[in-house]
C-alpha cells in the first residue's frame, strides 16, 4: 500500500499533463489582423493594443493580433467586405455603418436618442446589441461586442453654430450612411460623404467646410490645423461594433475562440473608460490650440430634433417600431 500512493500521485500528473497537452494543441500558431480608422494612440487604438495583448497573453504567445491603424487598409466599407471575403480577420467601426448590411443597425444612430454613455452601454450590452449581432452570422461576419466613440459635434471653418439656422449650406463630411446623410441635409447641411482617412486634406483644401465627430477624433486627427470652430450638437452618440470574419472565425478552435472572445470582453470595459477619460483631456488640448467651442443650447437641440422627426420616424419603420420602443425601454 505504501507504494499505491506515490503510483496514483505520478499517474494524476501525467494524466494532467496530457490534457494540459491536448489543450495547448488546440491554440494554433496564427497573426489576426485588425483595421480600424483611428490612430493607436486613441482610446479606439488603445482598445485595439489592450486586446491583443490579452489575446497573446492567454494564448501562450501563439495568436497574435496586428493592428493597422489611421485607414491603412482602407475605409470602413471596404474592410467590412473583406472580413466578408475572408481576407481581413478584424475590425472596429461605428456600429450604424453596417447599416448596408443588416438595416436594423440604423437603431443605434437615431440622433438626441442617448443623454449619457451608460444609456448606450444599457442598449449594447442588452438585448439590443445581441440581436443585431445575431443577424451578422448570415452576412459572413461575427459581432464580438461593443467600444465607444462617444457623442458626435459638428466642427467647421466658417462660423459656430449656435442655431439651427447656422447649418445652412455648411459644406459637412458626413459618415457613408443615409441616415446621416439624411438628418444634415434636412438641417440644411449640403452634405458630402466620404471615408475619414480623406477628412482633413479636404477641410484643408477647401472642399468641404467642417464636418462631425467626437472630441477626441477631433483632437486626434489634429483637425484643429484646419478647422476653428466646434459647437456641441451631440447629435449622435456612436457604439462602435468589434467584428470578425465568419471564415476567420470558423478556423478557429473552440478554446481560441473563448480566447477571442473573452480578451475582448475585457478589452471593451477597458477602453470604454479610456475613452470618457479622454474626452476632457481632448476638450482642454484644443481650446489650447485655439478652437473656438460652443455649448448649442437646449432650445436650439429641440429645434434641431423637432426639424429631424420626419427622419427619425422614417427610420424608425425602417428598423422596426417594435426595436425603437426596446431601445427605449433598456434606457429607462
Amino acid at each position: 500500500m505504501k507504494h499505491l500512493k506515490p503510483l496514483l500521485t505520478s499517474l494524476l500528473a501525467g494524466a494532467a499533463a496530457l490534457l494540459a497537452g491536448e489543450a495547448s494543441a488546440q491554440v494554433s500558431e496564427r497573426t489576426l489582423r485588425w483595421a480600424q480608422q483611428n490612430s493607436l494612440e486613441h482610446p479606439q487604438g488603445q482598445g485595439a493594443k489592450k486586446f491583443a495583448e490579452l489575446v497573446e497573453q492567454k494564448s501562450g504567445g501563439k495568436i497574435k493580433v496586428r493592428v493597422f491603424p489611421s485607414g491603412q487598409l482602407g475605409g470602413d466599407l471596404p474592410n467590412v467586405s473583406a472580413l466578408q471575403g475572408g481576407t481581413l480577420d478584424l475590425m472596429v467601426l461605428n456600429a450604424g455603418l453596417l447599416v448596408g448590411v443588416v438595416k436594423e443597425f440604423a437603431v443605434v444612430d437615431l440622433p438626441f436618442q442617448f443623454n449619457t454613455p451608460q444609456e448606450a452601454d444599457a442598449v449594447a450590452d442588452g438585448s439590443v446589441g445581441r440581436k443585431l449581432f445575431d443577424k451578422l452570422p448570415e452576412k459572413g461576419l461575427i459581432g464580438l461586442g461593443y467600444f465607444e466613440l462617444g457623442f458626435r459635434n459638428v466642427t467647421n471653418s466658417k462660423r459656430p453654430i449656435a442655431k439651427l439656422e447656422d447649418l445652412q449650406g455648411l459644406k459637412l463630411r458626413v459618415l457613408q450612411s443615409p441616415l446621416f446623410i439624411d438628418v444634415f441635409n434636412t438641417l440644411g447641411a449640403n452634405t458630402i460623404a466620404m471615408p475619414f482617412p480623406e477628412v482633413y486634406t479636404a477641410i484643408e483644401q477647401k472642399v468641404i467646410d467642417g464636418h462631425e465627430n467626437p472630441f477626441t477624433v477631433i483632437s486626434d486627427s489634429k483637425l484643429y490645423e484646419v478647422q476653428k470652430y466646434v459647437s456641441t450638437t451631440r447629435h449622435i452618440y456612436n457604439p462602435q461594433s468589434v467584428i470578425m470574419s465568419k471564415k476567420s472565425w470558423d478556423k478557429l478552435s473552440d478554446e481560441e475562440k473563448t480566447i477571442i472572445q473573452s480578451s475582448l470582453d475585457e478589452a471593451k470595459t477597458y477602453q470604454r473608460q479610456v475613452s470618457r477619460e479622454a474626452e476632457a483631456k481632448a476638450i482642454a488640448l484644443l481650446k489650447e490650440k485655439g478652437m473656438q467651442i460652443n455649448e448649442v443650447s437646449p432650445q436650439e437641440i429641440a429645434r434641431m430634433r423637432e426639424k429631424i422627426k420626419p427622419i427619425l420616424d422614417k427610420y424608425s419603420k425602417e428598423v422596426g417600431e417594435a426595436l425603437v420602443v426596446e431601445v427605449n425601454a433598456e434606457i429607462a
